[in-house]
Protein backbone atom coordinates (compact mmCIF):
# COMPACT_ATOMS: atom_id res chain seq x y z
CA UNK A 1 0.00 0.00 0.00
CA UNK A 2 2.90 2.65 0.75
CA UNK A 3 4.25 1.55 -2.53
CA UNK A 4 1.67 4.37 -3.57
CA UNK A 5 3.41 7.21 -1.99
CA UNK A 6 5.60 6.69 -5.08
CA UNK A 7 3.77 9.04 -7.16
CA UNK A 8 4.75 12.18 -6.26
CA UNK A 9 1.51 14.36 -6.74
CA UNK A 10 -0.44 11.85 -4.36
CA UNK A 11 2.64 11.72 -2.26
CA UNK A 12 2.71 16.05 -1.54
CA UNK A 13 -1.50 15.72 -1.13
CA UNK A 14 -1.28 12.73 1.50
CA UNK A 15 1.25 14.74 3.30
CA UNK A 16 -0.81 17.90 3.23
CA UNK A 17 -3.66 15.44 4.59
CA UNK A 18 -1.30 14.58 7.15
CA UNK A 19 -0.27 17.79 8.58
CA UNK A 20 -3.90 19.30 8.33
CA UNK A 21 -5.42 16.48 10.12
CA UNK A 22 -2.73 16.38 12.98
CA UNK A 23 -3.20 20.37 13.39
CA UNK A 24 -6.95 19.82 13.60
CA UNK A 25 -6.30 17.14 16.18
CA UNK A 26 -4.08 19.56 18.11
CA UNK A 27 -7.05 21.88 17.95
CA UNK A 28 -9.23 19.54 19.29
CA UNK A 29 -7.60 19.40 22.63
CA UNK A 30 -6.97 22.77 22.79
CA UNK A 31 -10.42 23.90 21.98
CA UNK A 32 -11.82 22.01 25.04
CA UNK A 33 -9.71 23.73 27.45
CA UNK A 34 -10.09 26.71 26.24
CA UNK A 35 -13.91 26.00 26.77
CA UNK A 36 -13.37 25.11 30.19
CA UNK A 37 -11.03 28.13 30.59
CA UNK A 38 -14.17 30.02 29.87
CA UNK A 39 -17.13 28.25 30.62
CA UNK A 40 -15.87 25.60 33.35
CA UNK A 41 -18.23 22.95 34.41
CA UNK A 42 -20.56 24.15 31.58
CA UNK A 43 -17.68 23.44 28.93
CA UNK A 44 -19.74 20.39 28.01
CA UNK A 45 -22.56 22.39 26.42
CA UNK A 46 -19.86 25.10 24.96
CA UNK A 47 -18.68 21.42 23.25
CA UNK A 48 -21.52 20.37 21.96
CA UNK A 49 -22.65 23.12 20.98
CA UNK A 50 -19.32 24.01 18.96
CA UNK A 51 -19.83 21.07 17.53
CA UNK A 52 -23.69 21.51 15.83
CA UNK A 53 -22.58 24.43 14.48
CA UNK A 54 -19.70 22.70 12.72
CA UNK A 55 -22.08 19.78 11.27
CA UNK A 56 -24.78 22.42 9.93
CA UNK A 57 -21.66 24.53 8.29
CA UNK A 58 -20.76 21.18 6.76
CA UNK A 59 -24.50 20.68 5.66
CA UNK A 60 -24.93 23.66 4.30
CA UNK A 61 -22.13 24.75 2.98
CA UNK A 62 -20.19 22.07 1.24
CA UNK A 63 -22.41 21.67 -2.05
CA UNK A 64 -21.77 25.14 -2.50
CA UNK A 65 -17.90 24.87 -2.63
CA UNK A 66 -18.35 22.43 -5.91
CA UNK A 67 -20.80 24.96 -7.58
CA UNK A 68 -18.84 28.20 -7.35
CA UNK A 69 -15.09 26.75 -7.55
CA UNK A 70 -14.23 26.01 -11.24
CA UNK A 71 -12.34 22.74 -11.67
CA UNK A 72 -9.08 24.85 -12.42
CA UNK A 73 -9.16 26.48 -9.56
CA UNK A 74 -9.09 24.12 -7.14
CA UNK A 75 -5.30 24.14 -6.50
CA UNK A 76 -5.85 27.72 -5.36
CA UNK A 77 -8.81 27.60 -3.36
CA UNK A 78 -7.70 25.03 -1.20
CA UNK A 79 -4.68 27.17 -0.18
CA UNK A 80 -6.66 30.09 0.09
CA UNK A 81 -8.74 28.31 2.67
CA UNK A 82 -5.15 26.41 4.52
CA UNK A 83 -4.82 30.32 5.02
CA UNK A 84 -7.84 31.07 6.40
CA UNK A 85 -8.01 27.85 8.93
CA UNK A 86 -4.42 29.05 10.11
CA UNK A 87 -5.68 32.65 10.97
CA UNK A 88 -8.62 31.50 12.83
CA UNK A 89 -6.80 29.18 14.76
CA UNK A 90 -4.27 32.05 15.61
CA UNK A 91 -6.63 34.26 16.74
CA UNK A 92 -8.98 32.05 18.82
CA UNK A 93 -6.32 31.76 21.89
CA UNK A 94 -6.84 35.99 22.62
CA UNK A 95 -10.75 35.29 23.13
CA UNK A 96 -12.63 36.03 26.33
CA UNK A 97 -16.22 35.57 25.49
CA UNK A 98 -18.02 32.20 24.73
CA UNK A 99 -19.99 33.58 21.49
CA UNK A 100 -16.20 34.50 19.98
CA UNK A 101 -15.80 31.03 19.59
CA UNK A 102 -19.01 30.11 18.45
CA UNK A 103 -17.80 32.80 16.00
CA UNK A 104 -14.49 31.04 14.70
CA UNK A 105 -15.82 27.99 14.97
CA UNK A 106 -18.22 28.74 12.61
CA UNK A 107 -15.89 30.27 10.31
CA UNK A 108 -13.13 27.18 10.58
CA UNK A 109 -15.62 24.73 9.91
CA UNK A 110 -17.08 26.60 6.75
CA UNK A 111 -13.33 26.84 5.46
CA UNK A 112 -13.05 23.13 6.18
CA UNK A 113 -16.42 22.34 4.48
CA UNK A 114 -15.45 23.70 1.70
CA UNK A 115 -11.91 22.65 1.64
CA UNK A 116 -12.31 19.05 2.05
CA UNK A 117 -14.35 18.04 -0.55
CA UNK A 118 -12.45 19.82 -3.13
CA UNK A 119 -9.56 18.09 -1.65
CA UNK A 120 -11.17 14.65 -2.16
CA UNK A 121 -12.22 15.55 -5.79
CA UNK A 122 -8.55 15.94 -6.86
CA UNK A 123 -7.03 12.16 -5.66
CA UNK A 124 -8.93 10.43 -8.91
CA UNK A 125 -7.56 12.51 -11.30
CA UNK A 126 -4.29 12.62 -9.85
CA UNK A 127 -4.54 8.69 -9.83
CA UNK A 128 -6.92 7.72 -12.69
CA UNK A 129 -6.26 3.59 -12.09
CA UNK A 130 -8.69 1.87 -9.78
CA UNK A 131 -6.52 -0.09 -7.97
CA UNK A 132 -4.32 3.06 -7.13
CA UNK A 133 -7.23 4.64 -5.96
CA UNK A 134 -8.20 2.39 -3.64
CA UNK A 135 -4.99 1.72 -1.97
CA UNK A 136 -5.09 5.53 -1.78
CA UNK A 137 -8.64 5.27 0.19
CA UNK A 138 -6.78 2.94 2.30
CA UNK A 139 -4.39 4.85 3.44
CA UNK A 140 -6.35 8.03 3.72
CA UNK A 141 -8.58 5.96 6.03
CA UNK A 142 -5.15 4.94 8.55
CA UNK A 143 -4.46 8.30 8.22
CA UNK A 144 -7.28 9.50 9.80
CA UNK A 145 -7.35 6.47 12.73
CA UNK A 146 -3.84 7.23 13.17
CA UNK A 147 -4.34 11.05 13.64
CA UNK A 148 -6.75 9.88 16.47
CA UNK A 149 -4.71 8.13 18.54
CA UNK A 150 -1.54 10.29 17.91
CA UNK A 151 -2.69 13.70 18.25
CA UNK A 152 -3.79 13.21 21.97
CA UNK A 153 -0.44 12.02 22.49
CA UNK A 154 1.50 14.80 20.97
CA UNK A 155 -0.63 17.33 22.43
CA UNK A 156 0.12 15.70 25.82
CA UNK A 157 3.62 15.82 25.33
CA UNK A 158 3.34 19.76 24.29
CA UNK A 159 1.96 20.52 27.32
CA UNK A 160 4.46 19.80 29.10
CA UNK A 161 6.18 22.20 27.64
CA UNK A 162 4.06 24.95 27.06
CA UNK A 163 0.32 25.83 27.32
CA UNK A 164 -2.51 25.01 25.74
CA UNK A 165 -2.62 28.17 23.94
CA UNK A 166 1.03 26.94 22.23
CA UNK A 167 -1.32 24.12 20.79
CA UNK A 168 -3.52 26.75 18.27
CA UNK A 169 -0.10 27.40 16.97
CA UNK A 170 0.93 23.99 16.00
CA UNK A 171 -2.35 23.85 14.39
CA UNK A 172 -1.76 26.83 12.60
CA UNK A 173 1.74 25.60 11.42
CA UNK A 174 0.13 22.29 9.94
CA UNK A 175 -2.73 24.33 7.84
CA UNK A 176 0.52 26.71 6.41
CA UNK A 177 2.43 23.63 5.80
CA UNK A 178 -0.15 21.91 3.59
CA UNK A 179 -0.84 25.09 2.02
CA UNK A 180 3.16 24.97 1.07
CA UNK A 181 2.18 21.10 -0.01
CA UNK A 182 -0.66 21.81 -2.23
CA UNK A 183 1.22 24.37 -3.85
CA UNK A 184 4.13 22.38 -5.30
CA UNK A 185 2.23 19.47 -5.48
CA UNK A 186 1.86 18.52 -9.74
CA UNK A 187 -1.53 17.93 -10.39
CA UNK A 188 -3.07 16.81 -13.59
CA UNK A 189 -4.16 19.62 -16.07
CA UNK A 190 -8.22 20.28 -15.65
CA UNK A 191 -10.09 20.15 -18.43
CA UNK A 192 -12.53 23.06 -18.16
CA UNK A 193 -16.43 22.32 -19.81
CA UNK A 194 -18.02 24.63 -21.07
CA UNK A 195 -21.25 25.23 -19.27
CA UNK A 196 -24.70 27.56 -19.35
CA UNK A 197 -25.84 26.51 -15.68
CA UNK A 198 -27.01 29.11 -13.48
CA UNK A 199 -25.82 28.88 -9.96
CA UNK A 200 -29.03 27.29 -8.62
CA UNK A 201 -28.24 24.84 -11.46
CA UNK A 202 -24.73 24.10 -10.47
CA UNK A 203 -25.65 24.10 -6.81
CA UNK A 204 -28.27 21.18 -7.14
CA UNK A 205 -26.09 19.41 -9.87
CA UNK A 206 -23.92 17.47 -7.71
CA UNK A 207 -27.29 16.63 -5.09
CA UNK A 208 -29.24 15.47 -8.37
CA UNK A 209 -26.89 13.13 -10.07
CA UNK A 210 -25.80 11.46 -6.14
CA UNK A 211 -29.81 10.93 -5.43
CA UNK A 212 -30.67 9.56 -9.24
CA UNK A 213 -27.59 7.11 -9.06
CA UNK A 214 -28.49 3.95 -7.08
CA UNK A 215 -25.71 2.50 -6.13
CA UNK A 216 -25.00 6.66 -4.39
CA UNK A 217 -28.61 6.01 -2.76
CA UNK A 218 -27.15 2.93 -1.63
CA UNK A 219 -23.68 4.67 -0.38
CA UNK A 220 -26.08 7.30 1.71
CA UNK A 221 -28.01 4.32 3.33
CA UNK A 222 -25.15 3.46 4.67
CA UNK A 223 -23.50 6.38 6.01
CA UNK A 224 -26.42 6.32 7.84
CA UNK A 225 -25.37 2.73 9.16
CA UNK A 226 -21.50 4.12 9.81
CA UNK A 227 -22.96 6.99 11.59
CA UNK A 228 -24.82 5.01 14.25
CA UNK A 229 -22.07 2.45 14.94
CA UNK A 230 -19.76 5.73 15.09
CA UNK A 231 -21.66 7.85 17.29
CA UNK A 232 -21.71 4.95 19.53
CA UNK A 233 -18.49 5.07 19.91
CA UNK A 234 -17.35 8.55 19.80
CA UNK A 235 -20.48 9.81 22.46
CA UNK A 236 -20.57 6.78 24.61
CA UNK A 237 -17.48 5.14 24.81
CA UNK A 238 -16.59 7.86 28.08
CA UNK A 239 -19.58 6.83 29.69
CA UNK A 240 -19.39 3.44 29.77
CA UNK A 241 -15.66 3.34 30.44
CA UNK A 242 -15.95 5.47 33.37
CA UNK A 243 -19.49 5.26 34.85
CA UNK A 244 -20.29 1.51 34.33
CA UNK A 245 -16.56 -0.22 34.24
CA UNK A 246 -15.32 2.07 36.87
CA UNK A 247 -11.72 3.03 34.30
CA UNK A 248 -10.15 5.92 33.50
CA UNK A 249 -8.35 7.82 31.41
CA UNK A 250 -5.84 4.93 30.16
CA UNK A 251 -9.09 2.61 30.12
CA UNK A 252 -10.48 5.39 28.02
CA UNK A 253 -7.84 5.70 25.36
CA UNK A 254 -7.81 1.17 25.07
CA UNK A 255 -11.09 1.50 24.40
CA UNK A 256 -10.86 4.26 21.47
CA UNK A 257 -7.24 2.42 20.69
CA UNK A 258 -9.23 -0.72 19.81
CA UNK A 259 -12.07 0.78 17.71
CA UNK A 260 -9.11 2.87 15.50
CA UNK A 261 -7.28 -0.68 16.00
CA UNK A 262 -9.62 -2.56 13.51
CA UNK A 263 -10.55 0.43 11.50
CA UNK A 264 -6.87 0.75 10.73
CA UNK A 265 -6.65 -3.63 10.05
CA UNK A 266 -9.57 -3.04 7.91
CA UNK A 267 -8.20 -0.42 6.10
CA UNK A 268 -4.99 -2.68 5.08
CA UNK A 269 -7.38 -5.53 4.35
CA UNK A 270 -9.71 -3.67 1.82
CA UNK A 271 -7.29 -3.42 -1.69
CA UNK A 272 -6.82 -7.37 -1.48
CA UNK A 273 -10.48 -7.99 -0.08
CA UNK A 274 -11.49 -5.36 -2.89
CA UNK A 275 -9.62 -6.83 -5.82
CA UNK A 276 -11.47 -10.30 -5.29
CA UNK A 277 -15.09 -8.62 -4.01
CA UNK A 278 -17.05 -6.16 -5.12
CA UNK A 279 -17.71 -2.94 -3.19
CA UNK A 280 -21.74 -3.68 -2.59
CA UNK A 281 -20.56 -7.51 -0.73
CA UNK A 282 -17.95 -5.68 0.79
CA UNK A 283 -19.72 -3.16 2.01
CA UNK A 284 -23.04 -4.71 2.57
CA UNK A 285 -21.50 -7.34 4.41
CA UNK A 286 -19.52 -4.21 6.74
CA UNK A 287 -23.12 -3.30 7.35
CA UNK A 288 -23.95 -6.45 8.59
CA UNK A 289 -21.38 -6.74 11.02
CA UNK A 290 -22.18 -3.42 12.52
CA UNK A 291 -26.08 -4.24 13.11
CA UNK A 292 -25.49 -7.54 14.55
CA UNK A 293 -22.66 -6.03 17.01
CA UNK A 294 -24.68 -3.31 18.31
CA UNK A 295 -27.86 -5.44 18.43
CA UNK A 296 -25.69 -7.75 20.86
CA UNK A 297 -24.51 -5.22 22.95
CA UNK A 298 -28.18 -3.64 22.89
CA UNK A 299 -28.93 -7.10 24.74
CA UNK A 300 -26.39 -7.18 26.96
CA UNK A 301 -27.07 -3.82 28.22
CA UNK A 302 -30.84 -4.35 28.27
CA UNK A 303 -31.27 -8.23 29.42
CA UNK A 304 -27.47 -9.15 30.40
CA UNK A 305 -25.91 -7.08 32.87
CA UNK A 306 -23.62 -9.81 34.23
CA UNK A 307 -22.23 -9.62 30.78
CA UNK A 308 -20.83 -5.73 30.54
CA UNK A 309 -17.39 -5.99 30.75
CA UNK A 310 -13.86 -5.22 29.37
CA UNK A 311 -14.03 -9.26 27.56
CA UNK A 312 -17.47 -7.88 25.75
CA UNK A 313 -16.63 -4.36 25.42
CA UNK A 314 -12.94 -4.29 23.41
CA UNK A 315 -14.11 -7.09 20.56
CA UNK A 316 -17.14 -5.28 20.04
CA UNK A 317 -15.18 -2.02 19.74
CA UNK A 318 -12.41 -3.56 17.42
CA UNK A 319 -15.82 -5.10 15.12
CA UNK A 320 -17.11 -2.12 15.06
CA UNK A 321 -13.78 -0.50 14.31
CA UNK A 322 -13.41 -2.81 11.20
CA UNK A 323 -16.71 -2.62 9.95
CA UNK A 324 -16.84 1.34 10.11
CA UNK A 325 -13.59 1.24 7.55
CA UNK A 326 -15.28 -0.91 5.83
CA UNK A 327 -18.58 1.02 5.21
CA UNK A 328 -16.50 4.44 4.90
CA UNK A 329 -13.37 3.57 2.71
CA UNK A 330 -15.19 2.19 -0.34
CA UNK A 331 -17.09 5.26 -1.31
CA UNK A 332 -14.67 7.25 -3.02
CA UNK A 333 -14.56 4.37 -5.63
CA UNK A 334 -18.67 5.17 -6.19
CA UNK A 335 -18.08 8.20 -6.27
CA UNK A 336 -15.61 8.19 -9.03
CA UNK A 337 -17.23 6.01 -11.15
CA UNK A 338 -20.81 7.74 -11.07
CA UNK A 339 -19.63 11.08 -12.41
CA UNK A 340 -17.35 12.61 -15.02
CA UNK A 341 -14.24 14.12 -13.88
CA UNK A 342 -16.03 17.81 -14.16
CA UNK A 343 -18.68 16.44 -11.92
CA UNK A 344 -16.36 14.90 -8.96
CA UNK A 345 -16.32 18.51 -6.93
CA UNK A 346 -20.16 18.66 -6.96
CA UNK A 347 -20.84 14.31 -6.30
CA UNK A 348 -17.73 14.73 -3.74
CA UNK A 349 -19.75 17.77 -1.82
CA UNK A 350 -22.92 16.09 -2.47
CA UNK A 351 -21.45 13.36 -0.20
CA UNK A 352 -19.87 14.62 2.33
CA UNK A 353 -22.62 17.02 3.01
CA UNK A 354 -25.29 13.91 2.81
CA UNK A 355 -23.24 11.97 5.37
CA UNK A 356 -22.95 14.50 7.93
CA UNK A 357 -26.91 14.68 8.20
CA UNK A 358 -26.67 11.31 8.90
CA UNK A 359 -24.30 11.87 11.95
CA UNK A 360 -26.54 14.94 13.18
CA UNK A 361 -29.32 12.20 13.64
CA UNK A 362 -27.05 9.74 15.22
CA UNK A 363 -25.45 11.82 17.56
CA UNK A 364 -29.03 13.31 19.80
CA UNK A 365 -29.92 9.34 19.50
CA UNK A 366 -26.64 8.24 21.15
CA UNK A 367 -26.05 11.70 23.31
CA UNK A 368 -28.94 13.11 24.24
CA UNK A 369 -31.55 10.05 24.17
CA UNK A 370 -28.72 8.25 26.42
CA UNK A 371 -28.65 11.13 29.25
CA UNK A 372 -32.44 11.45 29.54
CA UNK A 373 -33.70 7.78 28.80
CA UNK A 374 -30.60 5.81 29.35
CA UNK A 375 -27.91 3.91 27.39
CA UNK A 376 -30.05 0.81 26.66
CA UNK A 377 -32.25 2.94 24.70
CA UNK A 378 -29.83 4.50 22.82
CA UNK A 379 -27.83 1.38 22.08
CA UNK A 380 -31.54 0.53 20.56
CA UNK A 381 -32.19 3.70 18.97
CA UNK A 382 -28.74 3.43 17.14
CA UNK A 383 -29.38 -0.21 16.36
CA UNK A 384 -32.62 0.36 14.55
CA UNK A 385 -30.91 3.54 12.85
CA UNK A 386 -28.47 1.20 11.43
CA UNK A 387 -30.65 -1.97 10.29
CA UNK A 388 -32.56 0.99 8.38
CA UNK A 389 -29.71 1.62 6.41
CA UNK A 390 -28.77 -1.79 5.68
CA UNK A 391 -32.20 -2.58 4.57
CA UNK A 392 -32.17 0.51 2.64
CA UNK A 393 -29.11 0.06 0.89
CA UNK A 394 -29.90 -3.67 -0.09
CA UNK A 395 -33.06 -2.29 -1.69
CA UNK A 396 -31.42 0.91 -3.43
CA UNK A 397 -28.53 -0.85 -4.57
CA UNK A 398 -29.18 -2.90 -7.47
CA UNK A 399 -27.08 -6.63 -6.76
CA UNK A 400 -25.89 -6.62 -10.44
CA UNK A 401 -24.72 -2.92 -10.12
CA UNK A 402 -23.40 -1.78 -13.83
CA UNK A 403 -20.02 -0.09 -14.53
CA UNK A 404 -22.36 3.16 -15.80
CA UNK A 405 -23.65 6.60 -14.69
CA UNK A 406 -26.87 5.88 -13.94
CA UNK A 407 -28.38 9.27 -13.45
CA UNK A 408 -30.41 11.38 -15.53
CA UNK A 409 -28.82 13.89 -18.08
CA UNK A 410 -31.90 15.37 -19.60
CA UNK A 411 -30.71 18.93 -19.06
CA UNK A 412 -27.40 18.25 -20.66
CA UNK A 413 -26.81 19.81 -24.26
CA UNK A 414 -26.14 17.25 -27.01
CA UNK A 415 -22.18 17.88 -27.23
CA UNK A 416 -21.45 17.44 -23.12
CA UNK A 417 -18.11 15.29 -23.04
CA UNK A 418 -20.44 12.79 -20.78
CA UNK A 419 -22.24 11.41 -24.11
CA UNK A 420 -18.93 11.62 -26.05
CA UNK A 421 -16.73 9.61 -23.55
CA UNK A 422 -19.52 6.76 -23.45
CA UNK A 423 -19.96 6.94 -26.84
CA UNK A 424 -23.57 7.60 -26.71
CA UNK A 425 -25.86 9.94 -28.55
CA UNK A 426 -27.65 11.74 -26.10
CA UNK A 427 -31.10 10.02 -26.57
CA UNK A 428 -29.32 6.47 -26.75
CA UNK A 429 -27.79 7.01 -23.15
CA UNK A 430 -31.17 8.00 -21.99
CA UNK A 431 -32.39 4.91 -23.51
CA UNK A 432 -30.07 3.21 -21.11
CA UNK A 433 -30.78 5.37 -17.81
CA UNK A 434 -34.48 4.38 -18.57
CA UNK A 435 -33.64 0.56 -18.73
CA UNK A 436 -31.97 0.71 -15.97
CA UNK A 437 -34.10 3.05 -14.03
CA UNK A 438 -37.16 0.63 -15.01
CA UNK A 439 -34.85 -2.47 -13.52
CA UNK A 440 -34.26 -0.32 -10.58
CA UNK A 441 -36.91 2.21 -9.98
CA UNK A 442 -36.77 4.66 -7.64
Amino acid sequence: MLGILRHAGFRQLFLAQMTALIGTGLATVALALLAYELAGPSAGAVLGTALAIKMAVYVLLAPLAGALVPPAKRKATLISLDVIRAGVVLVLPFVTEIWQIYLLIAILQAASACFTPLFQSLIPEVLPEERDYTQALSLSRIAYDLESLFSPTLAAILLTWISFHGLFVGTAFGFVLSAGLILVAALPKTVVTDRSEGLVERILRGTRIYLQTPRLRGLLALNLCAAAGGAMVFVNTVVIVREFLGGGEQQLALALATFGGGSMLAALLLPKVLDKRSDRQVMLTAAAVMVVVLLAITTVWVALPNWRGWATLLPAWGLMGMAYAGLVTPGGRLIRRSAHNEDLPAVFAAQFSFSHVCWLLAYPLAGWVGLKLGLGVALAALSVLAIAGLFVAIRSWPSDDQIVLVHDHEDLPSNHPHFESHGLAPHAHQFVIDTLHRRWPG
